[in-house]
């Protein structure tokens, strides 16, 4: 009841605005086909405008440095998709304001490429779709339904690029994190339905994170990572000596591993169990018990809901995030990866100390990537040596403390 409730404000909230307005374009047919498919049926109905959503996020890497290596596999399953200038323009209370969002995600697929290549492809537009009909909804419901007030609502309900309504901080990250979870959901259950149309056994871990005016949420299922590399200052002989710079890591994300006592218990409760085959495996078959798709493993308790870490602040001395799939981690601790990244820091000029991999490499995420597979990095799966996919964003201050990210070279 309460879900046809939301719709019928909806639809009569949009009446009003048709006939006050001379030409919405988010039509009430359009709102109704995303209450009742999400993203996808959106992206699919002739009742919606298409915003020019692949053009707005680039629907890949063009602005984001990453590095990639297949290893020995004969495949590659892992994709990553990212856009660090995603400009929305929400309205706030005096005047439009153009937030500059960052969006980055991992995906570590297994059992084939399908999930984790349909994951890449449709995170960046459905999560735009998301944060469009969230805010819409938000600014009817604290709008009212009234005729006296549709038609100033009206006059801001016209195509994203005049403005998304809402105000406040509060409210905007409200927007984001949801939008950012029925993505998750949306992919998911997208998968899901061709999984079962076409006998797909894949799946995919997933690791996303939204960067914002100097924030950071993470959202993650599976075990690909998420790190925070911050800079602290250390002596060199207890309180004496010469101090020097080291950064401390901070793990993000939690692996997902089915003998976790949370994670444990939601399979065991589902009627499925945990045996090892190397490591601890859903049903001794799934090495991960939060998943983007296992179709046929969803009945024993595998999930694709995300762990979330809310939103906060980073500050200036946080020096790099990174987020990578498990195949760095296999040779390379994260303390081992925030290293590798002081030292090419550090000796980024001197030209001698830096080890061949990072000498060779064209950036910080080729150096991680290329010492991981140096040190012997293997697909623990399948336990062939290779390298998954990793992708590192760097945070820099600026004069007025405030935080810039982007990829470095």
């Amino acid at each position: 009841m309460t879900k046809i409730f939301e719709i019928v404000l909806l639809v009569v909230g949009l009446f009003l605005c048709a006939i006050s307005c001379a030409a919405p374009e988010v039509s009430v047919a359009c709102m109704m086909a995303y209450d009742e498919g999400g993203a996808p049926a959106a992206l699919q109905s002739p009742e919606c405008p298409q915003w020019g959503l692949s053009s707005r996020s680039h629907n890949g890497t063009g602005n984001c440095q990453f590095a990639t290596l297949q290893g020995h596999r004969d495949y590659q399953e892992d994709r990553i998709t990212c856009d660090l200038e995603m400009n929305i323009r929400f309205l706030g209370k005096d005047r439009p304001k153009e937030v500059l969002v960052g969006v980055a995600a991992v995906f570590d697929g297994h059992g084939g490429k399908e999930a984790s290549e349909m994951a890449s492809k449709n995170f960046l537009d459905y999560f735009f779709l998301h944060v469009v009909f969230n805010s819409y909804k938000q600014a009817l419901s604290s709008k009212g339904l009234n005729a006296d007030k549709a038609g100033s609502f009206c006059s801001n309900l016209l195509s994203p690029d005049e403005g998304i309504p809402v105000s406040g901080e509060e409210a905007m990250h409200d927007i984001l994190k949801k939008a950012l979870l029925s993505t998750f959901h949306d992919i998911d259950t997208e998968f899901s339905r061709e999984a079962f149309d076409h006998g797909y056994v894949s799946g995919s871990t997933g690791t996303g994170v939204l960067l914002v005016d100097s924030q950071m949420l993470v959202a993650s299922v599976g075990d690909s990572k998420a790190l925070l590399c911050s800079a602290k200052t250390k002596n060199a002989l207890g309180n004496e000596g010469t101090p020097s710079m080291v950064l401390e890591v901070e793990e993000l994300t939690r692996d997902h591993h089915p003998d976790r006592d949370d994670e444990r218990a939601r399979i065991e409760a589902a009627g499925g169990f945990v045996r090892t085959w190397g490591v601890p495996r859903v049903n001794g078959i799934l090495a991960v018990s939060r998943a983007i798709g296992d179709v046929y493993l969803k009945r024993y308790g595998v999930s694709p809901v995300p762990e979330v870490i809310d939103w906060r602040h980073l500050t200036a001395n946080d020096s790099y995030l990174v987020v990578a799939s498990d195949g760095i981690f296999e040779s390379l601790s994260p303390e081992n990866v925030c290293d590798l990244l002081r030292d090419a820091d550090v000796q980024v000029n001197e030209m001698s100390k830096r080890s061949d991999s990072c000498l060779s490499s064209s950036s910080l995420a080729d150096c991680i990537v290329k010492e991981a597979y140096k040190k012997g990095s293997g697909d623990n799966l399948a336990a062939i040596c290779g390298v998954e996919r990793s992708f590192t964003c760097c945070i820099s201050t600026i004069s007025e403390g405030k935080k810039v990210v982007h990829f470095c070279n």
